[in-house]
């Protein structure tokens, strides 16, 4: 494509006939090696070249710079062979760029006109001065049609809607004149008001026949429920529109939207409406919905392998859509994870590392329930109210047994469409741990007091969160956007002044209690910003960084054991890790840091098959509890593009990324150098790594694989830190470098590789 406008110069190549384009290199060998010749739809068959087409697509690439105010162009097309393959070349001699001198317009209606006047400064986007352009045209007919529609004139269609435009070609100026015509045989256009609406509730396969629930709500709404599972109120409170206002077809579409979102209906079509026989200018409004099915169960599963290490996460969610007839939903919850080491352990001869197990309730209602009159808000979204409550029991062989309970109250709302919040004023959560005996005379031996107090103790809290997301609903497209999620989670505050109020008595810490427990006191921020940028088409590239600190205080101030590592404070859930499928995605979850932390110096020298160390037990009891910080700090950069339309029915997507971060320590351990959080350190404790992977887009999930490969590992020193420079030699092959690694850490294996399996996006 040559000679045109660089503005222009991405656009116009779209307008080659798609058969005259070159083909997706992928897609044609997905062609030839599964379509059998054709037979099969799978790929895209070799383009052909075909000269009608390329004249085609010349007056179309001509066509199309005209309307872009290049009123004089001329495009020619020209065909180079070689080795049966043709290259396409199409040269445009664009001439002046024509720009609008004035604008006028011719408008029957005078309330049509002065509706016209009033808005267009707010929506036109043609301008005396600007340049000539018939999409531009198009846009303002459909705004002013669209504010037409908004303002009562049911009966008004964009065909009455012309614009003419007179050009001068010597001086390549343009004057436009739009015209709206009034219907045939009438005078003006006539406005609309609303009547009486009728809602008509089906039964879950659609039929309303046979015995329903009617009543007569009110001068406006007559109610007709043949699923007999709806109270009135549950659809009147998120119907828009109302007897006696003018006819708004945003209205009308807010209306489908918000019904849709209640999660209850599988079908609400936009409102139908019916002229009254009169001359008053009214409609009747019709709305028909099909409730989805009450109940519904679903199973999901998962499978993990890495490194002789394996496991599998079952989970079951039934869910009742209609809890006391008016939409609120019951979701229970069961979910259960195993993780094995086939090769066994020193705690663990039978190879189980842990097992987890979570049952819980969400009871969500579509409105804000409170003891203050609240305006229900529901113009950007449905507010919901959850009631939770989630048990969870967590067991790790050899070391702990973990038992929480979380009971919460959260709202959330949409400020506007792309601002929304969330507010939980009541988080009670209660954790207890159980060390086994064996750990804890190992721990005590190793004066490692901190972790003892960390995963054993007894603690609770009250406390309250609230999360800020800001162009959440972008997330899908492909634009250029800016998103930002911002979370505080505070807890302790009100516990800490009634134990002051009382004067409650203390542990043995000098902690405060209150009915017979200590309970936890901190503030918990995080924030997670990214920046979309679009290349055209699905091609985008996006960066990430997601920050984080907790701060224990008050009631759990930090404490200094023996060891001189500082606890107390941040309780064990409270706490950020690193790794997983979702940042870090070269090291497995809760693998990496805290900084420069590295667990083959921290517990002392290995021992022998034989005759296992004590840093054997500490390495391996510790597994996957050790790894943790008050402080994360973890970016992503990953450039994401379309590879074939139709992959198995699948659009197939891929990615190149780099991740970059870490989780440091509040305070620094004696012992343990480098893994406080300080600016010297953030670069030394900073871990690289980069991949690539695979995205299944099928159309309802994206199903994920991603190889990530360490590059930057911040648990060694200096420059070998570099692992994947220093010993690229052994990316898949265990050679001394691995072979070291192994036995210094009690039998772990050292990758550069890790496959993540994930269902969605990484972010």
């Amino acid at each position: 494509m040559k000679g045109v406008d660089k503005e222009f110069a991405l656009a116009a190549p779209t307008y080659v006939d798609k058969e005259q384009q070159p083909n997706n290199w992928i897609n044609l060998q997905l062609y030839y090696l599964f379509s059998n010749h054709g037979k099969k739809d799978i790929g895209e068959p070799p383009a052909v070249l075909d000269s009608d087409l390329v004249e085609f697509s010349r007056n179309q690439i001509e066509r199309f710079l005209q309307s872009k105010g290049y009123l004089k162009v001329k495009v020619a097309d020209s065909i180079s062979i070689k080795k049966q393959k043709a290259e396409l070349i199409f040269t445009a001699t664009e001439g002046p760029l024509f720009h609008i001198r004035k604008i006028q317009d011719s408008i029957a209606d005078p309330k049509v006109r002065a509706l016209y006047r009033v808005n267009r400064k707010r929506f036109s986007h043609v301008q005396p001065g600007g340049r000539f352009d018939t999409d531009s045209l198009a846009y303002d007919r459909d705004a002013f049609y669209q504010i037409m529609k908004e303002n009562g004139y049911y009966d008004f269609y964009r065909q009455y809607i012309n614009y003419t435009y007179d050009s001068t070609f010597r001086s390549s100026v343009v004057d436009i004149v739009m015209y709206v015509v009034n219907p045939v045989g009438k005078s003006s256009h006539p406005v609309y008001r609303l009547n009486n609406t009728l809602i008509t509730i089906a039964t879950t396969d659609g039929q309303t026949s046979g015995k329903a629930d009617t009543l007569q709500v009110d001068s406006e709404f007559r109610y007709v429920d043949y699923s007999h599972k709806f109270a009135p109120r549950t659809v009147i409170d998120y119907i828009f529109q109302h007897k006696g206002q003018l006819y708004d077809a945003d209205r009308q579409t807010l209306t489908t939207s918000r019904l849709s979102e209640l999660n209850v209906f599988r079908n609400v079509p936009n409102p139908t409406y019916t002229k009254l026989p009169d001359s008053t200018n009214r409609l009747n409004t019709k709305i028909d919905i099909v409730p989805l099915k009450q109940f519904s169960d679903r199973v999901d599963a998962e499978f993990l392998f890495n490194s002789g290490q394996y496991g599998y996460n079952l989970a079951n969610t039934f869910t009742d859509r209609d809890v006391f007839k008016n939409a609120a939903i019951l979701q229970l919850k069961v979910n259960w994870s195993v993780l094995y080491d086939k090769g066994g352990s020193i705690s663990n001869s039978q190879g189980i590392e842990n097992n987890d197990l979570t049952i819980g309730g969400n009871l969500i209602y579509p409105r804000i329930i409170s003891p203050f009159d609240l305006a229900m808000p529901g113009k950007y979204g449905v507010p919901h109210t959850t009631f939770s409550s989630n048990y969870q029991l967590f067991y790790e062989a050899g070391l702990v047994q973990r038992t929480s309970l979380t009971n919460a109250i959260t709202y959330d709302f949409a400020e506007l469409a792309n601002k929304t919040h969330t507010i939980t004023p009541i988080d009670i959560e209660f954790s207890r741990g159980v060390i086994d005996p064996i750990a804890q005379n190992i721990l005590a031996e190793k004066d490692l007091y901190a972790y003892s107090y960390l995963i054993g103790r007894t603690i609770f809290t009250a406390g309250s969160q609230y999360t800020y997301q800001f162009n959440a609903n972008k997330l899908n497209t492909f634009t250029n956007f800016l998103y930002l999620r911002g979370s505080i989670d505070v807890g302790g505050n009100t516990l800490d002044l009634l134990a002051h109020l009382f004067n409650s008595p203390r542990d043995s810490t000098g902690e405060r209690q209150l009915l017979g427990y200590t309970f936890a006191q901190y503030a918990k921020v995080e924030t997670d910003f990214r920046v979309y940028h679009n290349f055209g088409g699905e091609r985008e590239l996006v960066f990430r960084i997601n920050p984080g600190v907790g701060v224990p205080y008050g009631n759990s101030s930090q404490l200094k054991f023996k060891d001189s590592t500082y606890v107390g404070g941040l309780i064990f859930e409270k706490n950020f890790y690193a790794g997983g499928a979702n940042d870090m995605r070269a090291w497995l979850p809760r693998t990496l840091g805290p900084g420069e932390f590295n667990r083959a110096t921290f517990y002392g020298p290995p021992g022998t098959t034989l005759k296992p160390s004590r840093g054997d037990s500490l390495r391996t009891r510790l597994k996957y509890l050790d790894q943790f910080g008050e402080i994360k700090i973890i970016s992503n950069l990953e450039y994401r593009y379309k590879l074939a339309d139709d992959f198995f029915g699948s659009v197939l997507r891929g990615a190149v990324f780099m991740d970059a971060g870490n989780v440091w320590r509040l305070h620094a351990q004696e012992g343990v150098p480098n893994v406080q959080f300080s600016l010297n350190d953030i670069l030394p404790g900073t871990a690289i790594d980069f991949g690539t992977g695979l995205r299944f887009d099928v159309g309802f999930f994206v199903f994920r694989l991603d190889a990530a490969f360490k590059f930057k590992d911040p648990q060694f020193t200096g420059s070998n830190q570099w692992v994947l420079i220093d010993h690229f030699d052994e990316l898949f092959y265990n050679g001394p470098f691995k072979k070291t690694y192994e036995i210094d850490n009690s039998g772990d294996t050292y990758n550069f590789m890790q496959l993540n399996f994930g269902v969605g996006m990484p972010f």
